[in-house]
């Protein structure tokens, strides 16, 4: 590993001890986020760009770092901007924070995992070229794939870094959508659990499999048509 990738490693770890040593993630908590609400709705009435800058820089700094909290901090969207902007800022936030996360794996990681296991990746390299953004499009709409760990993982295949912004901005859409317009119901919520009811992750489910079996449905027509 060079000194380049020894720097970065270094300060990613650094970054994310500090904020496990700090307790950073006791501010990143639902009850924390009510307890706080009007301080931070008064704080954004009197400095409305700097609270967009800071909460966005905060968000990207969490996704890209892998930490835990994006999910109170996409329901802090809602109830800070409301359901346009707060989607509007969380959308371009978690996609860049995502991507920061895709590039940091693939620069440390990916050579040596190549180098290793290259045979074994090559038949999954393949597809990816082939079915690289329908895939990532369904593990983006099915929440029961963690974020972080489709963002390190896309690092270390073949998939270009265009195309995984692009599809993980418009496939993260409809969950934003659904976690910034709780947000914007703040008051009412006692937890995270009833967010996402069994009906509302099936369709994000159908939704991001519909692609894929058209594909694969057109395909099959067309070797039955010659």
């Amino acid at each position: 590993m060079n000194v380049s990738k020894i720097m970065l490693l270094l300060v990613i770890t650094s970054a994310i001890a500090a904020f496990f040593y700090c307790n950073g993630q006791q501010y990143l908590t639902l009850e924390m986020l009510k307890s706080q609400h009007t301080n931070i709705i008064a704080f954004r009435d009197n400095n409305q760009i700097l609270a967009i800058v800071v909460y966005g820089l905060i968000y990207i700094a969490v996704t890209g770092l892998s930490l835990p909290g994006a999910t109170i901090l996409t329901l802090a969207g809602g109830a800070i901007f409301g359901l346009f902007w707060g989607t509007l800022i969380v959308s371009f936030a978690s996609t860049i924070g995502a991507t920061l996360a895709f590039l940091a794996a693939r620069f440390l990681f990916k050579d040596s995992i190549q180098s290793r296991f290259g045979d074994y990746l090559q038949t999954i390299n393949e597809g990816i070229e082939q079915e690289g953004a329908f895939y990532l499009f369904t593990l983006r709409l099915v929440p029961l794939f963690p974020f972080f760990v489709i963002n390190l993982l896309m690092g270390l295949t073949a998939l270009k870094t265009r195309t995984f912004y692009w599809v993980s901005q418009v496939g993260m859409l409809a969950g934003t959508l659904v976690y910034v317009n709780a947000g914007t119901q703040l008051a009412k919520l006692d937890s995270l659990a009833g967010i996402l009811s069994p009906l509302v992750v099936g369709s994000f489910v159908l939704l991001g499999v519909f692609p894929l079996l058209a594909k694969k449905l057109i395909e099959l027509m067309r070797e039955g048509a010659r």
